[in-house]
């Protein structure tokens, strides 16, 4: 999300209808609309590789992997947000085919034009997730991952995984998979 809000303001529920008749995403914050930036291949191959791998291995657990185009809302905040890769087991996720609420892992891929805000108020907001166990962010100019897990008395600690790990773990989900997996075909910017 970079662009200016558009003017007007917005409930909850006309951004929804503005969503799905719109070609272009936007993000929606407290009754304004933002659009979305495009992305480069690395951020595209680095999202689509983590959901090929994520899908694979929550298939038949009853854990729903999405990647882009769903929706996370954050209902106390008044937010909808498009996270890269998402994983909901909350079988409520269900009776909302528009959006997600209750996701345990939200992952954001970095882009010079969204890093600070991923890190800053978008984490932030986030947190208010009571099902959200993990926030994981993704380097695009060099292997790194970082994961945020939250702990007890609502603490989130950091893990970070390097070129130096050849693997990565989401506790979130009891995944783990190498590095070279999550950056199979990718071209640092």
């Amino acid at each position: 999300m970079i662009a200016s809000p558009q003017e007007n303001y917005l409930t909850s529920e006309e951004y929804l209808q503005i969503e799905e008749q719109n070609s272009v995403k936007h993000e929606y914050i407290d009754g304004y609309i933002y659009a979305m930036a495009g992305a480069l291949d690395p951020h595209v191959t680095i999202a689509g590789n983590l959901f090929a791998l994520l899908r694979n291995h929550v298939r038949g657990s009853g854990c729903r992997v999405y990647i882009a185009d769903m929706k996370a809302r954050i209902e106390s905040l008044n937010r909808f947000y498009y996270p890269d890769v998402m994983v909901t087991g909350d079988q409520r996720d269900q009776e909302t085919p528009a959006y997600k609420r209750f996701p345990c892992l939200i992952v954001e891929v970095l882009s010079n034009s969204t890093e600070a805000f991923d890190r800053g108020d978008k984490f932030a907001d986030y947190q208010t997730l009571r099902s959200l166990q993990e926030y994981v962010l993704i380097n695009t100019k060099r292997q790194r991952v970082e994961c945020f897990r939250r702990h007890e008395q609502g603490m989130w600690v950091l893990q970070s995984y390097t070129s130096e790990h050849k693997s990565f773990r989401l506790n979130s989900v009891d995944f783990e998979e190498t590095m070279a997996a999550l950056y199979e075909d990718v071209v640092f910017e």
